[in-house]
């Protein structure tokens, strides 16, 4: 049993440590931290670095005292003063505060964590990215980081691994490659130049990570430039899998192919209309002509833009021109009052507020759709009956599809 005399004793030894970083006197080692322009030369003592990272433990060691009786350098360029201020605190005191720290310090202390052998540090902070989504919050910051390519494999697991990763897939692809040539300096950026050991080395270096690619999320375009240049680290029987994906739409995928991350829908399409992800997913096959029995369909990634809601914009036709003439391919929802039901139609050609003589433009990609009770399953997709007249362009009026949807409406719609 410990006694509460026995902890506060320990409370201020701690402290009394921190308090070290202050006092010069005994200082027995100086470390350069940091690169031109922010380069600063921190003292230390030796006997308590010895005690922590291992990296320090290493380095002290091999060091011979001078004249002056300081320890030659230490050198850790890739770690800046700010962020080592930080490690060193924790080394004497055994404190890692994270209240002030924005994410991109949080990622540069779990670099720093990683390059001194500070494996608590490096577990404790991945597992903080994990609970409070930082992961998914700032990908595209942690994959911008000029030390993106410093993260453990460990930590670049975490973050592609997550299907709430905002980002396309090709991106993430092309991060992965680029993470794996920095682990192997001497191979070329150009996977046309590789050798057989090349292609075994990169993948093994990627071996734990490809499973994590949802590769089948990809268009035949991304696949055409960005994977089969590559095609030698993936498995035989994926790539044949994936190159019948693109070229046999009827052909079955395999069980244990992974769904496209999620799409965030919050913002951009009303969860208060649309509920069911799997909506979005079945209105984007008809948009882009996926034939109904594509296997691979669903496993295809799509993004949406907000141009109007009525909500937040007004249901007024001059509301609605304003902010979407000019613009194709859209798709509007509209949920029924009263009911759960939401019906719309999708529109290839640019909106405007009139158009000729009687304003109807012709075109047989428009098609409305109808779901109830945010069943996809049971949803109906229909071509537009008259497709002479399949949008009606008029100032007075909003979305029209046909003789099927005429969208009418005012202030008090909602």
């Amino acid at each position: 049993m410990i006694s509460f005399c026995h902890i506060q004793m320990v409370v201020l030894q701690t402290q009394n440590y921190i308090e070290l970083l202050t006092d010069d006197e005994y200082c027995d080692i100086t470390i350069e931290v940091g690169e031109e322009p922010n380069v600063k030369i921190i003292r230390a003592h030796m006997n308590i670095l010895c005690c922590r990272p291992l990296y320090l433990r290493k380095a002290l060691v091999t060091k011979k005292t001078s004249k002056d009786n300081l320890i030659a350098h230490i050198n850790l360029p890739k770690i800046s003063p700010k962020t080592f201020q930080i490690i060193l605190k924790y080394i004497y005191g055994g404190i890692l505060s994270l209240n002030d720290q924005d994410n991109s310090d949080i990622l540069k202390l779990l670099l720093a964590a990683d390059e001194l052998l500070l494996q608590e540090v490096v577990d404790y902070l991945q597992k903080y990215l994990i609970e409070h989504k930082l992961y998914s919050k700032i990908p595209r910051e942690i994959f911008k980081s000029l030390d993106f390519t410093s993260l453990p494999e460990k930590s670049l697991i975490q973050l592609i691994k997550r299907d709430d990763l905002q980002m396309k897939e090709v991106e993430v692809w092309e991060y992965v490659l680029k993470w794996g040539l920095a682990q192997n300096p001497t191979l070329s950026s150009d996977p046309d130049t590789w050798s057989d050991d090349d292609f075994k080395i990169m993948e093994n270096t990627l071996r734990h990570c490809l499973s994590l690619i949802r590769f089948f999320s990809l268009s035949s375009k991304d696949f055409l430039q960005s994977v089969r240049p590559y095609k030698r680290i993936l498995k035989h029987q994926l790539y044949e899998d994936l190159l019948k994906s693109h070229l046999d739409p009827d052909s079955k995928p395999t069980d244990n192919i992974s769904l496209p991350r999620n799409i965030k829908i919050n913002g951009i399409i009303d969860t208060k209309i649309v509920k069911n992800l799997s909506i979005i997913t079945t209105i984007s096959r008809q948009v882009d002509k996926l034939d109904i029995r594509n296997n691979f369909a669903h496993l295809k990634e799509h993004k949406f833009q907000l141009l109007i809601k009525g909500s937040r914009d007004g249901y007024t036709p001059k509301v609605f021109h304003e902010l979407c003439d000019g613009t194709s391919h859209t798709v509007t929802f509209i949920k029924i009052k009263g009911k759960d039901e939401i019906i719309g139609g999708y529109n290839p050609l640019i909106w405007k507020s009139s158009a000729g003589f009687n304003g109807y433009k012709k075109t047989k990609e428009s098609f409305i759709f109808s779901f109830k009770n945010n069943n996809a399953k049971d949803g109906i997709i229909s071509n537009i009956e008259d497709t002479d007249r399949a949008i009606w362009y008029n100032p007075s009026a909003g979305p029209f599809f046909g003789q099927d949807i005429i969208v009418y409406a005012d202030n008090s719609l909602q």
